[in-house]
């Protein structure tokens, strides 16, 4: 049976403890909790659905991230992937999932881009020839090909974000999730990037993508609706010309103000205009 959503988020709060050293370190179980990085958030994505994180700077996007990708545990609340709890059956989420965190952690450095894509091909159960086929494919696509034979930690930035792009997409998850994708991008890079996800990922229908952006114009190439996310709180929830509609904004970037509060609200004179 097909989960009527490829991603549930149902109340989910995430809190940290204080940040502590030395034998306070010990006591951190006792000791009261942050701010919520994450507030009792909820939203689905529909099967097939891209929906666009936007946010500032801390206001939880990749701690939200983080806990559907089954790295961290929530506070409260739950999240399900592809119909499975993230935290009740990480292995089936993840056997579902593609996840790009926007660094290049979980690379070996002494390996190769190649061998180390062909690790996570094992690790994701892709034969030996279907691995090769699609690193092929993907390094065509990401333009990695002069990168691939070289070791991890002699690679560009840039390289090794395209190469972390390409380690998500391997196996033709159900379910992505991309934390900044075209950071430390060029902008050919990035525009060559946001083409073929939103063409040969996305244009097949049989993906969903959940991802975090600070680029208002990939939000609004790739975004089927949009989450606005502000100090762990869920603000807004919508297509792009509704938030527009819904806070008299002629652009996305005037929404996101307007309702994060960097602005002005609109006076009773201009909402009657």
């Amino acid at each position: 049976m097909v989960p009527d959503a490829a991603i549930l988020v149902d109340s989910l709060q995430k809190s940290f403890p204080p940040a502590r050293s030395g034998w306070r370190s010990f006591l951190q179980p006792f000791g009261k909790p942050t701010a919520a990085a994450l507030a009792g958030i909820s939203f689905k994505v529909r099967p097939g659905e891209s929906l666009a994180l936007l946010g500032a700077n801390g206001a939880g996007k990749s701690t939200l991230l983080r806990i559907l990708a089954t790295l961290l545990f929530p506070t409260g609340g739950s999240a399900q992937v592809a119909g499975h709890d993230a935290v009740l059956d990480p292995s089936a989420v993840r056997r579902q999932l593609g996840y790009h965190a926007g660094t290049d952690v979980g690379f070996y450095a002494r390996l190769t881009g190649r061998e180390n894509l062909r690790f996570f091909g094992r690790l994701n159960h892709l034969s030996s020839p279907l691995a090769s086929e699609r690193i092929a494919y993907l390094a065509q696509q990401l333009h990695l090909e002069e990168g691939l034979d070289r070791q991890v930690r002699t690679l560009s930035s840039g390289t090794v974000q395209r190469l972390s792009l390409a380690r998500a997409l391997l196996h033709e998850p159900r379910v992505l999730l991309l934390d900044e994708p075209t950071r430390s991008l060029d902008a050919i890079a990035a525009s060559e990037f946001r083409r073929f996800l939103k063409s040969e990922v996305l244009g097949r229908g049989d993906t969903s993508l959940l991802f975090a952006s600070h680029t208002l114009p990939e939000v609004e190439l790739l975004a089927d609706r949009i989450a606005i996310i502000d100090a762990g709180r869920l603000l807004a929830c919508d297509t792009l010309a509704a938030l527009k509609q819904t806070t008299r904004s002629a652009t996305l970037e005037e929404a996101f103000l307007r309702l994060t509060g960097r602005t002005p609200h609109l006076t009773a004179e201009e909402g009657s205009e």
